[in-house]
């Protein structure tokens, strides 16, 4: 039979055993776990007022977990989304709120959850870079802003009376002025480089599905300045005529040229 000196064994077994105790030491420690759902709540309040938004959501997700079926479990969803909005991360928020939407289809704060949704959206037009290089919301892609006006625009037929559907139909006409002023910038694009049948159609898409906003006249403008050049002269002449009878003391024909449409951030 093979015997080994306990010598041995300890010699083996107890250096193991304080790595392991080391390592259990040095294990992250959930500060959060002998908090109350009330202290949890303060916490992320406290967080968010001074503007520390990734602290606050640690908290806010404890609070959901443990305050699970409750109305303060309900406001922890709403604030985690406000934070992720604050934060710079639209698609997080989105996904907080469509959650919680699903879960409660007739929470008392559904009309704030479709408002957040639409100003998520709304803000991720522009983008972190854009804010410092002045970029025209027109000129990025606009899938964010036809999200954004669906949130906004469900909020207006749902909720008429809601405290937040006045700024929703604000925000709404200016995305469609900036769907509008996207298809004319994709349009002048094309002007440009001499891709005029381009152009004229991706003009033509926001005169007919985006009416009576600014971006029209150049539009119209865009078109008959590509059937000028194309040589098709009866279309320009009726291009002309439009934008003429639209827009009698259009600044385009008076300039002859293609304007700058500005920057998003002068409107506010």
């Amino acid at each position: 039979m093979l015997r080994v000196k306990l010598s041995v064994v300890y010699a083996l077994v107890l250096p193991l055993a304080a790595a392991l105790m080391a390592g259990c030491s040095n294990a992250p420690v959930d500060k959060t776990a002998g908090m109350s759902p009330a202290t949890l709540y303060a916490e992320a309040q406290d967080e968010m007022k001074s503007g520390q938004w990734d602290k606050a959501i640690p908290f806010l997700e404890k609070l959901e977990a443990r305050a699970a079926g409750t109305p303060l479990a309900q406001q922890a969803q709403i604030d985690k989304a406000y934070a992720h909005v604050k934060a710079g991360e639209p698609v997080m928020a989105v996904a907080t709120l469509e959650r919680f939407m699903r879960l409660h289809p007739a929470s008392p704060a559904l009309d704030y959850a479709l408002y957040l949704k639409g100003i998520a959206n709304f803000n991720e037009n522009l983008g972190i870079f854009g804010s410092y290089t002045g970029q025209d919301l027109a000129e990025r892609d606009q899938k964010a802003s036809k999200e954004s006006f669906e949130a906004f625009r469900e909020l207006t037929v749902r909720f008429p009376d809601s405290r937040y559907t006045p700024d929703a139909l604000l925000r709404m006409a200016y995305i469609v002025q900036s769907l509008a002023k996207y298809e004319v910038h994709v349009a002048k694009y094309y002007y440009k480089r001499g891709a005029f049948v381009a152009a004229i159609n991706r003009a033509q898409t926001a005169v007919t599905d985006y009416r009576n906003v600014p971006a029209v006249e150049e539009a119209l403008f865009l078109i008959y300045k590509s059937y000028d050049a194309l040589g098709m002269e009866r279309l320009r002449d009726d291009a002309k005529r439009v934008l003429e009878g639209t827009y009698p003391n259009s600044k385009f024909l008076v300039s002859g040229g293609l304007g700058d449409s500005g920057s998003w951030l002068k409107l506010f």
